[in-house]
């Protein structure tokens, strides 16, 4: 049987070469992985002796410590120079963070907000360099978005645009689908997709000239169907989907899009958890007749005490989320997703390769684990129609138009 070509003694020695001078080169971090990965080069190497020619051994070494240790190894990086960045969504959280953040390292930053008074709009205003420009705009009035898209314009005529962040979102309700109203939906949609459709669309002359960057925050939420967030993951997902589209689409202009999905951080919408009650109050203030008999008050309290508790098991440090987005704007080859944050990795693995319905019950175990409907509970008369609820509750007022 007659083998397959091998390659000469020279030819392994110049890989080799090349590979070590890569890992000389490396910008590497002293830490546990650095170590953990020499300590499994020294183990391969020992194997590599035993098993191997030495020079097909050195070759199995440097190739493998060339994988290993570029995972590890700092991306390159672009100079900040005059680079010019628009933020949506830098009242608080990942955009203020982030607004500070690139302020500090020289940027031009365009940081939107939706109250220039707001506490963190204040907080900008005072800490960051004369370079950031605060402009309001709510993502649900043309008008808004005209006059952002059109400062920009003028603003970045003389230096151009490097990058747009993505980053203002909402979720209103936390319940099942049917207990939300349509509008919360369509608000969601509004906010997160449609809203970030038109600055990417309006901005897009601006990025395909430079070359630049598309930062897209997205969520777990739109890759998987977290419990009680159907208006929010929804929104999120064509969002994800969109993005998807326009890094192919982009590639021949040379602009890069990047999609950050980030675990759960305690950002100022997180913690603010007289919010949350409010938003309860209102979605039990105006749940149709029906469906309060369906599902039960207690029900909806339940979904709301398990969504704070886990909440309160959100990340503190939203520096892993700060660094993605930076590291997207900056990285000579930025990754199409991030996943700042712990555990994802292992919410990703059960949702792709397990199957569907031990993701359910993880989902459930992880997020919220919905109690027994009303209706459903032992004890409880069975719901024949409509009809018969509406008797039973007697006359009520139609709900709000704003809640439909």
């Amino acid at each position: 049987m007659e083998s397959w070509p091998w390659p000469s003694g020279g030819a392994w020695l110049l890989v080799a070469a090349r590979a070590l001078l890569q890992l000389l080169r490396a910008d590497l971090r002293l830490g546990c992985p650095l170590l953990a990965a020499l300590v499994l080069l020294a183990a391969l190497d020992w194997l590599c002796q035993r098993l191997l020619p030495p020079l097909a051994a050195l070759v199995v070494l440097a190739a493998t410590g060339w994988i290993v240790l570029s995972r590890l190894a700092r991306p390159q990086r672009l100079p900040v120079a005059t680079r010019a960045v628009l933020i949506t969504g830098c009242d608080s959280g990942f955009g203020n963070a982030t607004a500070k953040k690139l302020d500090t390292m020289g940027f031009t930053v365009l940081a939107t907000v939706l109250d220039l008074n707001s506490p963190g709009a204040l907080e900008l205003r005072a800490c960051c360099s004369s370079r950031l420009k605060l402009l309001q705009m709510d993502l649900t009035k043309p008008a808004d978005i005209s006059r952002v898209l059109e400062f920009t314009k003028v603003h970045t005529a003389s230096t151009g645009l490097w990058g747009l962040v993505n980053n203002a979102g909402q979720n209103i309700f936390v319940a099942d689908a049917e207990l939300c109203p349509v509008a919360t939906f369509r608000t969601c949609m509004e906010v997160n997709f449609f809203g970030a459709l038109e600055m990417t669309k309006g901005l897009l002359p601006l990025l395909r000239r430079s070359s630049g960057r598309i930062v897209t925050v997205s969520s777990p939420a739109g890759d998987m169907p977290f419990p009680c967030l159907a208006a929010y993951g929804t929104s999120k997902a064509a969002l994800t989907l969109l993005m998807g589209n326009f890094s192919c689409e982009l590639l021949p202009w040379g602009v890069k899009v990047s999609i950050i999905q980030p675990a759960c951080f305690k950002t100022e919408s997180v913690k603010d958890v007289h919010r949350w009650e409010e938003r309860k109050q209102q979605l039990l203030a105006t749940l149709p007749g029906e469906l309060l008999q369906a599902y039960g008050e207690d029900y909806i309290e339940h979904l709301n005490r398990q969504f704070l508790h886990s909440l309160s098991q959100a990340l503190p440090d939203l520096s892993p989320v700060v660094d993605a987005i930076t590291d997207a704007l900056l990285a000579a080859q930025p990754r199409r997703r991030y996943y700042p944050g712990h555990g994802l990795g292992l919410i990703y693995f059960i949702h792709y390769y397990l199957p569907e319905g031990l993701r359910q019950r993880f989902l459930q175990s992880f997020f919220i684990s919905p109690s027994v409907p009303r209706a459903l509970q032992a004890g409880q008369p069975g719901l024949t129609s409509a009809q018969d609820i509406a008797q039973d509750q007697g006359p009520r007022p139609d709900p709000s138009p704003t809640a439909q």
